[in-house]
């Protein structure tokens, strides 16, 4: 069986500014971690790999040359190979953009039975990319999956965690699987394989590697982030009874037209 994980490296929001600067950390030079929801794909596509002797796993990741970081996080916990794919014409992408770049990246290795995602990522949190990817390879779609019960030649059958509870479902293969946290808790790496991955080369590929040209990975929508306007704050106390608070507030909020 050969499975990609798609791997995504995020900003460590356990680490926030002093200033609670979400704009800061999602900034250059803010700490970097693995995106938590993609150990725990990591991690499926081990204990797959390790039912199905003679399974590959590849750690495949879109970002800036850092996140190679991410990629050595994943082979120290087990995977076989990691490719990221990095490029200068991929600086602004959105979501449908890192899902051309990623369904050409799945082309380029070949002969894929299964990719592996997390349900989310913690920045972005749009649930897109991977949905996103099946289309454009034509792939069945099998989310928010909370266990896989069974893989065999053709097909495969996982339980999804719906909000009625849990729902049993099987489609064809090759497919696309994102899962959630429900379904392991991710290893932790060894000593020995942290230090291994540490030595690792891993594979770069651009735009241009997967047959691509900076038109065709254009996003159609321009963004960017920034802080709301700071606006000034003034805090009134009011004292007196119960009763008299009550009122005074009451008629403050009408004064003000917010009741």
């Amino acid at each position: 069986m050969n499975i990609v994980v798609l791997v995504k490296q995020t900003p460590d929001t356990a680490k926030l500014s002093k200033r609670m600067d979400g704009i800061q950390l999602s900034a250059d030079g803010g700490p970097r971690i693995v995106n938590p929801w993609d150990e725990y794909a990591i991690e499926a596509g081990l204990v797959l790999a390790e039912k199905n002797k003679g399974s590959k796993v590849t750690a495949l990741c879109l970002g800036k040359p850092e996140a190679t970081e991410a990629l050595k996080r994943a082979i120290a916990m087990g995977v076989n190979d990691a490719i990221l794919v990095s490029d200068s014409a991929l600086a602004q992408a959105d979501s449908l953009v890192t899902a051309k770049v990623l369904a050409a990246a799945i082309k380029k290795i070949g002969n894929i039975d299964l990719v592996l995602a997390g349900r989310s990522s913690i920045d972005g949190n749009n649930a897109a990319t991977a949905v996103q990817t099946a289309a454009l390879l034509d792939m069945s779609m099998l989310s928010y999956v909370a266990k896989i019960e069974a893989v065999e030649k053709e097909r495969i059958t996982v339980v999804r965690a719906v909000e009625a509870g849990r729902e049993t479902v099987s489609d064809t293969l090759p497919a696309i699987v994102s899962v959630v946290r429900e379904i392991n808790e991710p290893r932790y790496p060894s000593f020995m394989k942290i230090r291994k991955a540490a030595k690792a080369k891993i594979p770069t590929w651009g735009v241009a590697d997967l047959g691509l040209s900076n038109g065709d990975v254009t996003p159609q929508v321009s963004w960017e982030m920034a802080l709301p306007a700071a606006r000034e704050a003034k805090v009134e106390l009011i004292e007196g009874t119960s009763a008299e608070v009550a009122k005074l507030l009451a008629d403050k909020l009408m004064g003000e037209k917010v009741i």
